[in-house]
């Protein structure tokens, strides 16, 4: 009997948003996503983490990149100022360009310097809103006009900081609910929707008390890693996770238990 090689089946691709670093969530959910056979378009911005205690590293962009065609996946990168409100549909515009229309999309990008009720500046609060509110609205928007016949998975990552943390902790709270509506109304395009909640993870962020702190508080005595919120992340936008949707799920080690 004649045999006849077999097709590979097409590959998908993915937009994840704040995957600028080697250390991110963002830069975890793309090497389990490449695995997984994922091709990828990954944004970033620079000038944010200039600002924040780990500081800009741009070689990281470079090197992650690497890393993920060295398994196999097709990477673009793609610079995005998301307070901009211009960036969200261009953001979409240059990754259908890039990679054609896209099958998931992973939101884990965020504003997030802490200020409680007292200190807040109204530029501060404005600016966590646009990015971490107005631009996951505005990409989920982008993100559904684009989809094809066969649908796609949403996952935006969230949080329970809200003390001490308050432009964003009130920046997340609000993205939930503008999932978990997608969810609904974008149901009937095929698409699901789902806010994850990964508790703590050290990204750079952590001073080593607050490290050991937050270790003590875990049950399982470890703080949880990119690589954990990666797999929950890969499993929501494979076809066996498809039929979860509109959920905020806490996959966090029992963090919040």
């Amino acid at each position: 009997m004649e045999s006849h090689p077999v097709e590979p089946a097409p590959r998908k691709a993915a937009l994840v948003t704040g995957a600028g670093r080697l250390a991110s969530i963002g830069a975890g959910i793309a090497r389990q996503l490449a695995a997984d056979g994922w091709d990828l378009v990954l944004s970033y911005w620079h000038d944010y983490d200039s600002r924040m205690p780990w500081g800009s590293q741009p070689d990281d962009v470079v090197r992650l990149t690497a890393e993920l065609e060295a398994i196999g996946a097709r990477v673009h990168t793609v610079p995005a100022d998301l307070q901009d409100p211009a960036a969200p549909d261009r953001l979409m515009a240059e990754a259908n360009q890039l990679a054609g229309p896209l099958a998931a999309m992973v939101l884990s990008h965020a504003e997030s310097v802490d200020s409680g009720i007292l200190d807040t500046t109204v530029e501060a609060f404005e600016r966590h809103f646009a990015v971490n509110t107005r631009a996951s609205w505005q990409l989920i928007a982008a993100f559904a006009r684009q989809v094809g016949d066969d649908g796609g998975a949403i996952v935006a990552l969230t949080s329970d900081h809200t003390a001490f943390n308050l432009p964003y902790g009130a920046s997340k709270g609000a993205l939930d609910r503008i999932v978990i509506a997608a969810a609904r109304e974008l149901g009937p395009l095929g698409i699901s929707a789902n806010v994850l909640n990964p508790g703590p993870v050290d990204t750079g962020w952590m001073t080593p008390e607050v490290r050991e702190e937050l270790s003590r508080r875990q049950p399982g005595g470890r703080l949880g890693t990119p690589a954990d919120v990666a797999g929950t992340v890969a499993f929501l936008v494979s076809p066996a996770g498809r039929w979860v949707s509109g959920q905020l799920i806490k996959s966090d080690g029992g963090f919040s238990a």
